[in-house]
């Protein structure tokens, strides 16, 4: 990948080459954008209590929600940047011009320290959020956007917990975003080709359909997929995005799949449906 501040959010974009926006916190105030309190706006807020983890995470809360907790599976709505310690944002919804994105808690949609401090977090608070270099992008960085062994500071806003578009016997489908005027649908009768980044509990982004630009076609014919998958893919349609998750029970159940996916661990699935296929 190239200078990418939005890895986790890629297939909303269609591609996995967002390139880095660089903007000095100071570069903001003034602008129309800092009227609102937002992620991006919040630097001068107040803090109102800070929490130390063993691990090296710090939470400092600008808000507490006192809402509903998060948890491994929840899909959230959030608002979030990322700054460099010299103040350098390096990610953020902003940059992209959306409000909010949401993020799946537990599968490394961003890095480890992420799903760590959020599991901490409740529906409604805003809180600023230091991760040591270990629990973020680590020795390696990303070439030209975060050096090697950079702590990230994450202020975010968790807006709300979005409850599944449907359920098809334990398997969880977040449908985002849609063209309602497709109106051929997945089915037994035909097939479908859709874009996809596979994550396991354990193995976040093992496979990244994108990077190679090769979609895959599937029939519920098919043998050797993941019957949670073609369940929860049935009724979908050209230009659907959507999250599913997978329980264990509808993935590879007790085995789990060579070095990618452990036993008894649940599946997580972001997909754009590129066209389903009238015949």
């Amino acid at each position: 990948m190239n200078k990418i501040a939005l890895i986790s959010f890629s297939l909303f974009f269609l591609s996995c080459n967002v390139q880095g926006v660089k903007k000095k916190t100071s570069d903001l105030k003034g602008t129309k954008s800092a009227q609102k309190i937002t992620a991006l706006t919040a630097d001068k807020l107040e803090v109102v209590k800070t929490k130390k983890f063993k691990n090296g995470i710090v939470i400092s809360w600008i808000n507490s929600g006192n809402e509903e907790g998060i948890k491994k599976g929840d899909v959230i709505l959030i608002d979030y940047k990322v700054n460099l310690e010299n103040g350098t944002i390096v990610d953020g919804n902003h940059l992209l011009k959306k409000e909010s994105f949401p993020f799946m808690v537990g599968f490394e949609m961003q890095t480890k320290g992420w799903d760590l401090a959020i599991e901490n977090l409740k529906v409604g608070d805003f809180a600023r959020i230091i991760i040591p270099a270990n629990l973020a992008r680590g020795e390696k960085g990303i070439k030209g956007l975060i050096p090697p062994n950079a702590k990230n500071y994450l202020t975010i806003r968790v807006l709300s917990k979005v409850k599944p578009t449907r359920i098809v016997e334990g398997s969880k489908v977040w449908l985002f975003e849609e063209n309602k005027a497709n109106k051929v649908l997945f089915n037994s009768s035909n097939r479908i080709t859709f874009h996809y980044m596979i994550s396991s509990e354990s193995h976040p982004m093992y496979f990244n359909s994108f990077r190679n630009n090769s979609p895959f076609t599937l029939r519920m014919s098919d043998i050797g997929v993941i019957p949670g998958l073609k369940k929860a893919l049935k009724k979908s349609k050209k230009a659907d995005r959507m999250y599913i998750y997978i329980p264990s029970s509808q993935a590879y159940g007790t085995k789990g799949l060579t070095e990618f996916v452990g036993p008894n661990e649940a599946m997580f699935y972001n997909i754009l449906v590129m066209d389903v296929h009238a015949n």
